[in-house]
Formats: structure tokens, sequence, C-alpha cells
């Protein structure tokens, strides 16, 4: 069966979502975090060497400027990220990373042309009120002004990052094998990694390497799935499944660490499954 961009899209959350349960794990035993974003880097880089010479072509593409470009963005908005996650509760984090479909849909919009669907835009209303439904016990939006201001500022940043982050693969897609793609994001988190957090490194031990080595295995997975997709569907089509790694996630987290899902969350879970449903009914989207 030959995969198109939204399945190929929720392959991507599954691979997203089983690394998110590793660094989960990672930080369960001690590793650091910037160990973890080199260790999950270095992988990555091997992997995607590793396909760029098995297909026999140059490994730092052909639009280079614009391929960096795509690793810093992807580096800065993915520390963005992670600090929303240290300074506001995880929920909040949570639903203020999840607006990159938003973004994207409207970079998409601005910088290559493509107008979102009616179907498209739905399975984003219907997927962020399922976020919001399952957020909503955690959060305290309602007194926006109590939160720590820099770490809204930093997760409405990583999600705009997350939303060019995606548009940059979706243009670069047209043009550039994907393992060239993925290749400049891990090329700037090396050294970023080692530059903010090399004195906090550890020596895992057999277990910690094990999990630190699937970390980068399925981030691999998640990125290149990603970018498959983005080679044959528009961006805000693309993006608007994302939201079903929510769902792989409540699932690894009732099956390897025993959360239980409450009331709200399998609620959210049935409006994220009615949007992607919705999406995947539609036919495909990409321009000619």
């Amino acid at each position: 069966m030959t995969l198109t961009g939204p399945y190929f899209m929720i392959l991507s959350a599954l691979g997203f979502a089983l690394m998110g349960a590793l660094v989960k794990t990672a930080g369960d035993l001690g590793i650091p975090l910037m160990q973890i974003i080199f260790a999950r880097a270095l992988v990555s880089v091997l992997l995607s060497l590793f396909d760029i010479r098995r297909v026999s072509i140059h490994p730092l593409g052909t639009q280079r400027g614009l391929l960096l470009i795509r690793g810093l963005v992807g580096f800065a908005s993915l520390s963005c990220v992670y600090y929303a996650v240290l300074t506001l509760s995880y929920a909040e984090a949570t639903v203020l990373q999840y607006m990159h479909p938003l973004f994207t849909t409207v970079l998409a919009l601005l910088l290559l042309g493509e107008y979102p669907t009616r179907r498209t835009l739905t399975c984003v209303v219907f997927s962020f009120a399922g976020l919001l439904v399952m957020a909503l016990p955690g959060l305290s939006f309602g007194g926006v002004g109590g939160l720590p201001p820099w770490g809204v500022a930093a997760g409405l940043a990583g999600a705009a990052g997350s939303g060019l982050a995606y548009t940059i693969v979706r243009k670069l897609a047209r043009s550039e094998h994907p393992s060239v793609i993925v290749l400049y994001f891990p090329m700037v988190c090396i050294p970023g990694s080692l530059i903010l957090g090399w004195n906090a490194f550890v020596l895992p031990d057999t277990t910690g390497l094990l999990v630190l080595l699937g970390v980068g295995c399925f981030t691999q997975l998640g990125q290149v799935a990603l970018t498959r997709a983005m080679q044959v569907e528009t961006a805000s089509r693309n993006t608007s499944l994302s939201y079903i790694q929510i769902v792989f996630a409540a699932l690894l987290g009732f099956w390897f660490f025993g959360e239980t899902p409450n009331y709200e969350t399998m609620a959210g879970i049935v409006l994220i499954l009615a949007g992607a449903g919705i999406s995947l009914r539609a036919p495909p989207e990409a321009p000619a």
C-alpha cells in the first residue's frame, strides 16, 4: 500500500509520541535535558548520513541556505518549547505548543500560497477543541497576567517557530531528499546542546544508553515521515493531523506509566479523532 500524506503524518505522530515517552523515561533516569537533545541529534545524524550514502546524494543538498535556516529555526523553537515546559504547567505549555497548526496554516498561505480547505480548518477546530477539553482542568489562563510572561512568550515563540519550520520543510520537500532535510536539524542541535549543557552531562548505564538510542531512532522516524508527508500534501493539512500525537501520548501514558485517562481526556481524544477522520476523508490538497 502506498502511504499518502495524512498517513505519513499519523506515522510521524506515533514516532514523536514514542520519542516523548522515552524522553520522559530518560528524565526519570536522571539524564539532563541537553544530553537527551544531544543524543537524539547524534543518532539522527548517523541514520541520516547512512541513508544519504545509500542513495548516493550530496549530504548538504542544493538549497543550503534554506536548509540551514530550517535547522536554526528548529533548534530555536525546540529550546523555546522546553523553556515553556519548565516555567509553565504542562497543560499550559502543551496548549501553547499545539497552536503551531494555526501558525502553519497562516504561514503556508502567506509564503507558499497554499489555501487550506474547509475540511482542514474543521480538523484544526475539532482538534484544538479536544486539546482544550483535555487540558482545561490544569489551565490557569483565566489570569494570564499571573503567568510567567517569558514562559508564555517562549511557548508562543515555540509554536510560531514550529509553524515556520514546517512551512520551510514543505518548500524544501519539493526538491530535497528527506534525509538531507532531517540532517540539518541535528547538525545545529549537536553544537547547540554541547555549548548550553556539556558540563551537566552524565555517564548513563546500559538502560540509559538504550533509552537514548530509542529517542534518536523514533525522532528519525517522526522527522522522515513528516518530511515525506510534506512532499505530497499541503502544510496546513499535514499539521492539522499532528494532534494525533496527543492521542498516542495518552495511550502510551496509560500503558507504560500507569496514567489513567479521566473523562476530559477521553472526550478530548474523541474530538481529536473526529477531526482526523474529517481530514482523512478529504481528497489530496497538494498543488500541481
